[in-house]
């Protein structure tokens, strides 16, 4: 049995925050999530940030510019959302 590289590890992470948006969608989609709701951008935006991070071990530059938008319109939901609970 050979070791995991962090490569590997940071890929395995990567693919978990492309889950992680993907089921925040499906959710959305279902009706069962909200746009509004602050766990749709929460999501999006750990999911943005899991996808960055393995990025830094395989980089890619149209993925990190995708990653940028997505995570910058994500903070933007949360604060829409903060912005109605004051």
């Amino acid at each position: 049995m050979g070791s995991v590289s962090v490569e590997q590890i940071s890929t395995l992470i990567g693919y978990g925050g492309a889950a992680l948006i993907a089921l925040a969608y499906l959710l959305n989609q279902a009706g069962r999530l909200a746009s509004e709701d602050w766990r749709f951008p929460a999501s999006n935006l750990l999911g943005s940030a899991l996808i960055g991070f393995s990025l830094f071990y395989s980089f890619n530059a149209p993925s990190l510019v995708v990653e940028l938008f997505w995570s910058s319109i994500s903070v933007y939901g949360l604060w829409r959302n903060l912005r109605r609970r004051i």
